[in-house]
């Protein structure tokens, strides 16, 4: 919800693309930052705490803003408020992910044999609330206003506090401090299947990110319809990831990774290249639940190779950097919304879909002798 949230209440209350991509950029900068400081948090105190803490901030956060909206005698202007809170539920959200993931990776250890299981269930749980999330934030906004969307943001982010079990307050015991992203490269630059995976990856990222960015502005300004219905887009997408994530694992089991993988990059590729020239709702519908599906199976690839190659004493560190590196697109393409016109977004999206489908089939012909080497 706050992922996806945030920049429809910033277009439904400013009707400008250009805050909406500022937006875009000031709530993933600060997860970036947070993605460096909450592991040493987690490390150093506990996924209990820090978990804790961050849900109650963001809800405290969404609540004054909802106060501010719902009371403009305050003398705050509305695109001050929805602007400040972009940045303030970004950090705390990536904050909590981090505890949350932090959290799985120690019941990951503790299944032992059965750790793959727990990965799954982590993942399927992400495809989920990915679904839910854009259309409840659409559907709220759409019927009740920013105020009563806020309002939910903050009541599921203290159910969340609250529902947290006393056994998660164990300390990770991983305090690797400005060493970790050290030993991160270093396992990344000896590990070049993993390597080539995840620059391409990063190329795919770009193209979605972008995406992400632009369709607040192209569903409701270019194409006149709904909040509701740009939240609903990423739902569909996401019954599509889940779907895909499912074939994929049995996928895997039977043809090995590179196929499996190959094939969801040409998918991932194909649609982009089709979603910068589709200029129907329905199409923008369709194509993004293609285009999500490559990339859900992309992400299990992702996870196996991950999961075989990096050698246990480092993976705290190298997982870090690997999703670090994956979410940089994000405000860059929040940046690049503000300052192209909206009549320009979608030769923006065709560029980078061919960046894209270049980066994936570079990365794969790479990758095909080196998975072969490492199977």
């Amino acid at each position: 919800m706050t992922t996806y949230g945030i920049p429809l209440i910033v277009v439904a209350t400013t009707r400008s693309a250009t805050l909406t991509g500022v937006a875009f950029a000031l709530e993933w900068l600060p997860r970036l930052v947070a993605f460096t400081v909450a592991g040493s948090l987690v490390d150093r105190h506990s996924v209990a705490l820090i978990f804790r803490t961050a849900c109650v901030g963001r809800a405290l956060a969404v609540l004054l803003a909802a106060l501010l909206l719902a009371a403009p005698d305050f003398g705050v202007p509305a695109a001050v408020t929805v602007m400040a809170l972009a940045p303030v539920s970004g950090f705390l959200t990536e904050c909590s992910y981090i505890a949350a993931e932090t959290a799985g990776g120690e019941a990951s250890r503790t299944a032992g044999a059965q750790a793959h299981r727990v990965q799954s269930v982590l993942l399927a749980i992400d495809q989920t609330t990915t679904l839910a999330g854009p259309l409840v934030s659409g559907l709220l906004l759409e019927y009740g206003g920013p105020a009563l969307m806020l309002s939910t943001l903050a009541a599921l982010s203290l159910l969340a506090a609250t529902l947290l079990p006393d056994n998660s307050a164990m300390p990770s015991g991983d305090t690797q401090g400005k060493s970790g992203a050290r030993a991160g490269w270093g396992t990344l630059r000896a590990l070049p299947a993993l390597a080539w995976l995840v620059g391409g990856l990063l190329v795919s990222n770009t193209a979605i990110a972008l995406l992400q960015a632009a369709m607040p502005v192209i569903v409701v300004t270019e194409l006149g319809r709904s909040s509701a219905d740009a939240g609903l887009i990423w739902s569909a997408a996401a019954v599509a990831s889940l779907l895909a994530i499912a074939c994929a694992r049995r996928a895997i089991d039977r043809w090995g990774l590179w196929p499996v993988g190959a094939t969801a990059a040409a998918i991932a590729a194909g649609a982009t290249l089709a979603v910068a020239q589709a200029d129907t709702y329905r199409g923008y519908v369709l194509l993004i639940a293609v285009l999500m599906a490559g990339e859900g199976g992309l992400t299990v690839v992702l996870r196996t190779l991950r999961s075989h190659l990096i050698p246990p004493e480092v993976f705290g560190s190298t997982l870090s950097l690997t999703i670090l590196l994956l979410l940089v697109p994000f405000p860059l393409a929040g940046v690049l919304v503000a300052a192209i016109p909206p009549g320009q977004i979608g030769h923006a999206v065709t560029v980078t879909a061919l960046l894209q489908a270049l980066g994936l089939f570079t990365a794969f012909a790479r990758l095909r002798p080196l998975t072969t080497t490492t199977a």
